[in-house]
């Protein structure tokens, strides 16, 4: 276990980040993730560039991949580029078995194409984001625009007939409207508290039509470097 960096959370977020740019190597194809951990990663990964690292990456949302481009970090698409040898992510919590609720970025649809995509997705996140189960922080959703009343009549229904309560909410943007992908979508935010069986949940929303992906990564992860004030702590799936 190595000695962080900072205790504060932007401090750990970088300390995750840096040890998960340990199994990168040159020659690699990356997926790369969304939210503020993977930002501190692509920094992280800009300065390696710099020094002479090759690698060719695949961003997430179009506002990383701005960043990396101004890095100067090498981009392709998963049409140029469909087999990824790794994807670095945050997550907005990690659950046992390393399930993960993703999205709170608003970018959970291309995240999980490359994550998907990867031969090994790795999660890189503070310590506060490691909890017993998976429900306090409110699922993403990403649904079509179109009969948005009954997908989220659906949705509710799903989450009743696995016993899980709770409340939907649409997001919104800063502006007060709602909330549009990057693939042209909306967001429902599930506020459900605790989900005892994500893959369960995660089945049944597949199942909704209107529902384009939803943010429980489940089986997806094979590693996460987690960053906390003793240290970095590894967890394998």
């Amino acid at each position: 276990m190595s000695a962080p960096t900072g205790t504060d959370a932007s401090a750990l977020k970088r300390d995750a980040a840096r040890a998960a740019l340990a199994e990168v190597s040159h020659g690699m194809r990356l997926g790369l993730g969304t939210g503020s951990t993977a930002t501190a990663f692509v920094e992280l990964l800009g300065e390696a560039v710099a020094g002479g690292l090759d690698v060719i990456c695949v961003p997430t949302s179009e506002r990383i991949g701005a960043l990396a481009k101004s890095l100067h970090i090498p981009l392709s698409t998963l049409e140029e580029t469909p087999k990824l040898d790794l994807a670095i992510d945050g997550a907005d919590e990690i659950g046992p078995g390393l399930s993960l609720i993703k999205g709170g970025g608003g970018a959970l649809l291309r995240e999980k194409i490359v994550a998907t995509a990867a031969k090994r997705f790795v999660v890189i996140a503070d310590a506060g984001k490691v909890v017993e189960a998976l429900g306090t922080f409110p699922l993403p959703i990403e649904i079509v625009p179109f009969g948005q009343k009954p997908t989220t009549r659906k949705i509710v229904a799903a989450a009743q007939a696995l016993e899980i309560s709770g409340r939907l909410t649409m997001r919104r943007d800063e502006a007060g409207e709602l909330y549009v992908t990057d693939g042209g979508h909306h967001i429902v935010d599930a506020f459900l508290t605790r989900i005892p069986n994500p893959a369960a949940l995660g089945e049944a929303l597949d199942g909704i039509p209107g529902v384009v992906e939803h943010g429980l990564f489940v089986g997806i992860a094979k590693t996460a470097y987690v960053a906390g004030p003793d240290g970095i702590r590894r967890i394998d799936a």
